[in-house]
């Protein structure tokens, strides 16, 4: 039994107690099962890591604890390992019922989550391999229109794609025109089917309401370019991925699935590098058969919090196309089609869209976005040597390196704390809030969220005149929790203002998909926590004129090249970085991709 080891785990902070209980409770099940609770107990941890599964190559013969102990505890080796999981009555092959699945490539999977990716795997492959019938010269004709700008022209080709397939992927950086190619594949799709159901969804209220504003924005665009009647059909409301399926009160159930499926022929899904596998499976598993599905995203942003990676694996291979795809597509746009040098899955489904409209790829953020997306260590450390405009790199001062950065991020803040002061409206505080953010890469330590938070609202305070109170005009907050009644979700930003309606009552004000404020008594709200500072991870979907990376003091697995990217692509105009350049030239070089087996199970059903 591995119980003394488990518990020697988790009181080294390698397991959870979750981690152990659950595996506790498989060693109760399954009897005197050698290496299973080891194996049953970092499945369970590195689920909550982000992995999908435990590849057991990966851990292998490897010290399980840091330092010299780590030497008398590894994991057995993977053909040991294998072996005894195979004799074990709890662990199934795929398509049993059993709590623990390993599959041919030594990828053991807690049975939920082997469900979910191999549901997503054949749902994904059914809608690639089965394309909608089109009328080519009605979308010759709409295309050459829509997209008139001179080659080569990767939106215009995105388009030709979504217009042809069920499946569709469009991924691309900040600025790149995900939106505004979306608002297009609409319309050409509505020209070739008037009444096609369309809805508009994101993983979070944040995303669903600049995704919404992004479709207005291209809408108005749009006009005299397309029939009003198509116009007008192109949807404008974007819901959470939660409220489409009809999540339940207590979060836990969803009113749509494959036994009650949406009622729809298009699902547009903004922001899917946030979507975790489970509720990318359970949101494809309600879709009608015949349903387009299109994603939007940025391959290379981070991960979702929950499990998986699923854009990232969808996109891997991308870059080129089926020579059959490629001749035909080239016959709609007139453009030069890549022809893919591998094979894969999804290689006809994947559009890269590369140009940046919003930073240009000669800019400062530009440039520094590209270098990390290469994990160019060398290149990097020449560009801050000398930054380009709209970069600054603040190295700490020895000594008053915490007072330093408050004294940066106050400068930074003044123009929100006197907008404030100067009673502007709800929308005013709104816009000047959103011009700067404080961004870290974790929560904890001196460094982190929680510490800068507290740190810098005591500041505040002082300089809106708040004393000690907890609640007072200006306090900028973040729920931590979802509250579907209210419908308040987990990332929502409200700031306490004056309810000009209730005698100056404060309430928490929030902005609405539609661009409303919508206030929330203080005793309603669900749990918030102070916003001043933000980490990277919950700052996805969003946009700030100014970004300031503070980088921890020491190393840590969470900095890598895809939070790195992240946080600077959340800059629109500056972009400053607190830290150590030794510790941000190790991170561009630290990839955080994920445990998982979908790309290899896509390929397997071909």
């Amino acid at each position: 039994m591995d119980t003394p080891l488990l518990s020697l785990l988790e009181a080294r902070g390698v397991l959870d107690p979750l981690d152990r209980e659950f595996a506790e409770f498989l060693q109760g099940l399954a009897g005197e099962t050698p290496h299973l609770g080891l194996a049953a107990a970092l499945a369970s941890r590195v689920l909550g890591q982000g992995d999908v599964c435990l590849e057991l190559p990966r851990f292998a013969g490897l010290p399980l604890l840091p330092g010299p102990e780590g030497a008398d505890y590894r994991a057995p080796a993977v053909n040991v390992w294998r072996e005894a999981l195979r004799r074990a009555p709890v662990v199934g092959e795929p398509g049993e019922f059993q709590p623990l699945i390993l599959d041919g490539e030594d990828r053991l999977y807690l049975y939920r989550y082997w469900c979910y990716e191999d549901s997503l795997a054949r749902q994904l492959r059914a809608r690639a391999e089965d394309p909608p019938t089109v009328d080519p010269d009605l979308l010759r004709e709409g295309l050459a229109r829509l997209f008139p700008e001179p080659g080569p022209n990767r939106q215009k080709l995105a388009a030709a794609v979504a217009a042809c397939n069920r499946l569709a992927i469009i991924s691309g950086g900040p600025g790149t025109g995900k939106t505004t190619t979306l608002a297009r594949v609409l319309a050409l799709l509505l020209a070739q089917q008037p009444d096609l159901r369309i809805r508009l969804a994101a993983p979070t209220g944040k995303a669903a309401a600049r995704m919404q504003e992004a479709v207005q924005a291209s809408k108005r665009r749009l006009a005299g370019q397309v029939d009003e009647a198509v116009l007008t059909a192109i949807p404008e409301e974007a819901a959470t991925l939660h409220r489409l399926l009809g999540v339940s009160g207590d979060g836990l159930r969803f009113r749509h699935g494959p036994d009650n499926l949406l009622s729809l022929d298009l699902l547009a899904v903004d922001e899917a590098s946030m979507v975790d596998l489970a509720l990318l499976s359970r949101t494809v598993a309600a879709l009608p058969a015949g349903a387009r599905l299109l994603l939007l995203g940025d391959r290379d942003q981070l991960s979702s919090v929950e499990a998986g990676a699923v854009l990232g694996e969808l996109c891997r291979d991308a870059g080129g196309f089926s020579r059959t795809a490629s001749k035909r597509l080239q016959t709609l746009t007139g453009e030069d089609v890549p022809v893919a040098g591998k094979p894969s899955a999804l290689m006809d489904q994947v559009t890269l869209l590369e140009r940046s409209y919003r930073f240009e790829a000669a800019g400062g953020i530009g440039q520094l976005a590209s270098l990390i997306r290469a994990s160019d260590g060398a290149g990097l450390a020449a560009l801050l040597r000398d930054p380009p405009g709209g970069i600054r790199w603040l190295e700490p001062p020895p000594g008053a390196a915490m007072e330093a950065l408050l004294g940066e991020a106050l400068d930074r803040l003044s123009p929100y704390l006197q907008t404030v002061r100067g009673a502007a409206c709800a929308d005013e505080v709104f816009e000047s809030f959103g011009r700067f953010q404080l961004l870290c890469p974790q929560r904890s330590g001196e460094w982190g969220v929680e510490n800068l938070n507290r740190r810098l609202e005591e500041r505040v305070r002082l300089r809106l005149a708040a004393g000690s109170r907890e609640w007072y005009p200006g306090r900028a907050v973040m729920v931590t929790r979802n509250d579907y009644t209210l419908r308040l979700f987990n990332g929502d930003i409200g700031i306490v203002l004056p309810d000009p309606g209730e005698s100056g009552q404060l309430r928490a004000c929030f902005r609405q998909s539609d661009g409303g404020i919508r206030a929330v008594a203080l005793s309603r709200l669900p749990p918030v926590e102070p916003v001043f500072a933000m980490t990277v991870h919950k700052s996805q979907g969003s946009e700030f004129d100014e970004v300031l990376l503070v980088l921890p003091a020491e190393d840590s697995p969470v900095l890598s090249r895809e939070l790195l990217y992240t946080a600077v692509t959340r800059a629109r105009e500056r972009l400053s970085l607190w830290g150590s350049p030794a510790l941000l030239g190790r991170a561009v070089t630290r990839s955080g991709q994920r445990a998982s087996g979908l790309r290899a199970r896509l390929a397997a059903l071909a």
